[in-house]
């Protein structure tokens, strides 16, 4: 997950450059190539939202677009886990794969079952792996598609909506984006936390 002293106007400059496709490509592999797990993922959706309300995108182009990705790179995530993933556990750590983060997805798949699809949208890293993991578990494909699609739909549309809404009842609201990414980045990771130590403390209990 990219630093939020990186984004604000930087990611805004960013997003503006890279255009439609873009945003669906970033959008596709932060959802499930096990390499885009440091893509800004909530942030990137969200800020494609405002600038939608500052007439730079269109919304109805940037929905779509954005869900397309979201399902598609589920759904690839899925067939990787499925195909690679005992490959992928046997390989090196590296920048653009950490085990760390597929081992706290599969806890949470463990924990969560299918409902991870949905609850792991909106937690950064988690959201990569996950998709990976319910393949590796040979999640039936037909459940599996249920949940990525209305996880997709809900993530997608929520933090698009939310920075379209957001852009057109504040007045220069760019001028806070820094400070309103940060807190979308706080409320992101914040379950991964409660999450981990939940986890720790049920450990130290059963030792």
């Amino acid at each position: 997950m990219i630093s939020p002293m990186v984004l604000g106007g930087d990611l805004q400059s960013l997003i503006e450059s890279i255009g439609y496709l873009g945003i669906f490509g970033m959008t596709f592999a932060e959802s499930g190539l096990f390499f885009g797990f440091f893509l800004p993922g909530d942030s990137l959706l969200f800020t494609a939202g405002l600038l939608a309300s500052q007439k730079i995108f269109n919304i109805w182009v940037l929905l779509p677009l954005i869900t397309l990705g979201a399902i598609g790179g589920d759904s690839v995530g899925f067939w990787t886990g499925k195909k690679f993933g005992d490959w992928l556990m046997k390989q090196k750590e590296s920048f653009f794969f950490q085990k760390k983060h597929m081992e706290s997805a599969k806890r949470f798949y463990d924990k969560h079952g299918g409902k991870t699809l949905i609850l792991a949208r909106f937690i950064p890293a988690i959201r990569t792996f996950a998709p990976i993991i319910a393949g590796m578990a040979d999640m039936h494909y037909g459940s599996f598609i249920t949940y990525n699609v209305f996880g997709g739909l809900l993530w997608s549309f929520g933090m698009t909506l939310l920075g379209y809404y957001l852009g057109t009842v504040i007045p220069d609201v760019d001028k806070y984006l820094l400070p309103i990414i940060g807190i979308i980045i706080l409320l992101s990771v914040l379950p991964a936390i409660i999450h981990f130590v939940q986890e720790k403390q049920k450990n130290n209990n059963h030792e």
